[in-house]
């Protein structure tokens, strides 16, 4: 029989798992959340305040529907108490394997049969969580973007075993939840965003390592002449020098010498502690506020290079039967704010031109991500070029 989800347990009250809560409670879900001491839940309960104050303040929502949204909030530091009724668990605890397999062994022995077990993971592998429960076919990747009480996008995970009616489920939560979903096809490393975004944080690396041109050049590039939202260097510090360095290990340790990490640019940072803008220093210094990037500097980096790269990494998500064209860019466009998706800009662009780029960048540096996948060779061979022929990643 199939149950409606009601009651949600959110394991982690950190950023992302209480930003989760709030959005479960505004939508009028009964939510528990969990975490390991008083001390930290009474700070996740403040924050839910205070975001739930800005929502009312910026009259997006009524003060009475705060309130009740924060009433349907119960945090407790004993699972039984959230899992015991719940329909859902969602885990968002930090990215530590072992950690998580034993929160799910938890989390199965006291939920209800019929219960839903999903991970906010964001590049874990989900079928490996799904072990350590009797329940493999109701567990899930649920991955949220920060912070999750204003971005739309979820990447829905379809681990080794999960069913059809629980993808189905997640799906439709989240569209419940005013969220837009894209579903991830297969347990791959990375999902859709973080092996697209990996292999343009990469090329933008190598670039700067290989002396090219500087940090500063690049991301005025990206963003004055690409239209981006950030440099690829500043949203570097934005995520976390250490999300974006563990993101890569992940990758290379997935898919070898297409994510070749690029030495001596991440990782000393990392050593050192400068993290990014939650410690004041990164890639620059974020203490006086967000980085100023000079106009003037916006020819300095060639921006087809990122967008070559992006191309070709989604290609491979195509290719590995991973995600649909229309996946990979609402997922670029919701999740990271892009001006369009790689699949729409090759189309627009011309397949044959992409193609062209990654065969130069290949044939002058060697780096396995500029070689063209499989996917765009045979593109090129049937003549699908994108809008000018009538087909390429989409029908026109």
């Amino acid at each position: 029989m199939s149950h409606e989800i009601r009651r949600v347990a959110v394991i982690g009250a950190g950023m992302m798992g209480h930003g989760i809560a709030q959005v479960f409670a505004m939508r009028g879900y009964s939510v528990g959340l969990v975490d390991i001491s008083d001390d930290i839940l009474k700070k996740a309960i403040q924050s839910i305040e205070w975001s739930l104050g800005k929502f009312v303040e910026k009259r997006r929502i009524r003060k009475e529907d705060a309130d009740a949204a924060l009433s349907r909030i119960k945090p407790t530091t004993d699972y039984n108490v959230a899992v015991g009724d719940a329909d859902l668990v969602l885990e968002a605890v930090p990215e530590k394997m072992e950690l998580k397999k034993k929160i799910f062994s938890t989390v199965d022995k006291l939920a209800p049969p019929h219960t839903i077990i999903v991970s906010n993971t964001s590049t874990l592998s989900i079928s490996e969580m799904a072990n350590a429960t009797g329940r493999p076919d109701k567990v899930a990747g649920m991955h949220w973007f920060n912070p999750p009480q204003l971005m739309n996008l979820i990447e829905v995970i379809q681990g080794d075993k999960t069913s059809q009616e629980t993808v189905e489920k997640i799906i439709a939560l989240s569209k419940a939840l005013g969220k837009t979903p894209i579903l991830c096809k297969k347990d791959v490393r990375g999902f859709i965003v973080n092996r697209v975004l990996g292999v343009v944080f990469n090329e933008a690396f190598w670039t700067y390592h290989r002396k090219e041109t500087d940090i500063e050049g690049i991301d005025a590039s990206v963003k004055y002449t690409g239209g981006f939202p950030m440099g690829w260097f500043e949203l570097c510090d934005y995520v976390g020098l250490d999300i974006a360095y563990e993101v890569g290990t992940v990758l290379y340790e997935a898919y070898g010498e297409r994510f070749k990490p690029c030495p001596d640019v991440i990782e000393p940072l990392v050593k050192e502690g400068r993290l990014g803008q939650k410690t004041g220093r990164g890639f620059y210094n974020w203490s006086g506020g967000r980085p100023r990037i000079r106009f003037e500097l916006s020819d300095e980096y060639d921006v087809e290079r990122s967008w070559a790269v992006a191309v070709n990494e989604a290609s491979w998500l195509i290719y590995e039967d991973v995600a649909e064209p229309e996946s990979i860019d609402t997922g670029m466009k919701l999740g990271t704010g892009w001006p369009m998706g790689p699949c729409e800009y090759a189309d627009r662009k011309g397949i044959d031109v992409v193609v062209g780029k990654l065969d130069e960048l290949h044939k002058k540096y060697g780096l396995e991500m500029y070689s063209p996948s499989p996917l765009l060779r045979e593109y090129l061979a049937k003549g699908w070029l994108g809008k000018k022929s009538g087909r390429g990643f989409y029908q026109y």
